[in-house]
């Protein structure tokens, strides 16, 4: 609650006057009395219920006075109401899951796989981590995980406090088997698409910010460590598919060729030689040239998240939040209290504490 005239409580400053007056001031000695003999008798009767609340009247009085200063000073109750014109990014992480995403390298003093650490990164890339990352509050997120074939493993969404749990259900594709390769040109292009659709994803999710939220580009971060063995889409034409879109494209490479692997034995766990060809390069700098975007290439952890620092200082978004209140007036209730209290000392002192003469 709020007040609108504040300075009215300087009224109150004049309560303890009033009733100062009232009870020992000049009129009160030039009233009419009865002289008696003795007054022994009628000390001893005691007093009544009447002389007792005798002080009601003036109590209600001074009660009402206090009703009608809170009335003046106009008491409101003020809802804040925000209106945030956004203009965010959609933005579709693209992770290789392939089993070679399995090489180890160092991070924050423990060695994780490449697909954890490219995980992590993520996360802190649109949650911020407090340092170098702000975050993306802002910003509609999603990811397109693959091996031998692409899946939506998150749509875009503004509800990013989900995105550890989808995280989670990234898992590296088991070697050798009908799941293991790397489908980097149809990860892309099904990437393209759900950016394309970035408008229907928002007006689904918030129908009553639809109009309200301004997609002001769309990103798409491929993130691999190989080169395409699987799938039916070349990646520089998905990449070109994005341009004509007007999606950007961000390639990174991540990792080394001489990586390492752990694995775990009787005898406990032991580092071999991860198999692999490396990223490829050459593809992943065309893809960038063709979707107008830039090529990484991260060795490691550090350089990792280094990267993702410049993607986030290049594709930030301004927001305007209007700001305005709305206030319900509260004096009515004081004013209807004040006249009530006023009425009922008017009512006593005319029938219970009448006096007379």
């Amino acid at each position: 609650m709020t007040f609108h005239s504040p300075l009215a409580f300087l009224l109150l400053l004049l309560v303890p006057l009033l009733y100062a007056a009232r009870r020992f001031g000049a009129g009160r000695g030039r009233r009419a009395s009865l002289r008696f003999s003795s007054t022994r008798n009628a000390a001893r009767s005691g007093r009544s219920w009447r002389q007792r609340l005798g002080f009601l009247p003036d109590l209600l009085r001074l009660l009402a006075i206090v009703c009608l200063v809170i009335a003046l000073a106009r008491p409101q109750k003020g809802l804040e109401q925000v209106r945030d014109l956004n203009e965010g990014i959609a933005i579709m992480m693209v992770v290789d899951r392939s089993s070679s995403m399995a090489a180890e390298m160092p991070f924050e003093g423990q060695r994780l796989n490449r697909l954890e650490i490219v995980k992590r990164v993520f996360e802190r890339f649109v949650l911020g981590d407090g340092e170098d990352l702000d975050g993306r509050p802002n910003d509609l997120v999603g990811m397109v995980s693959f091996a031998r074939y692409p899946e939506t493993t998150c749509p875009l969404t503004l509800a990013h406090g989900a995105l550890p749990r989808f995280l989670e259900s990234v898992r590296l594709a088991r070697p050798r088997t009908n799941e293991d390769g790397t489908a980097l040109g149809d990860a892309a292009a099904l990437a393209a698409a759900r950016l394309e659709k970035a408008e229907e994803a928002m007006a689904r999710q918030a129908p009553d910010r639809a109009d309200q939220y301004d997609i002001k580009s769309k990103v798409m971060i491929v993130l691999t460590d190989g080169r395409q063995t699987a799938g039916k889409r070349d990646p520089v034409d998905a990449a070109r598919l994005a341009a004509d879109w007007g999606i950007k494209v961000y390639t990174i490479a991540v990792g080394e060729e001489d990586a390492m692997v752990g694995q775990d034995t009787l005898f406990g766990r032991f580092l071999r030689q991860a198999r692999g060809q490396g990223a490829d390069t050459r593809t992943l700098k065309a893809m960038a040239a063709a979707a107008g975007g830039r090529f990484y290439e991260a060795r490691d952890a550090r350089g990792l998240k280094e990267i993702y620092r410049e993607i986030d200082e290049l594709e930030r978004s301004e927001i305007e939040s209007l700001r305005f209140m709305d206030y319900k007036e509260l004096f009515l209730p004081f004013a209807a209290a004040a006249f009530a209290l006023l009425a009922l000392e008017v009512a006593l002192n005319c029938t219970i504490f009448r006096k007379i003469p």
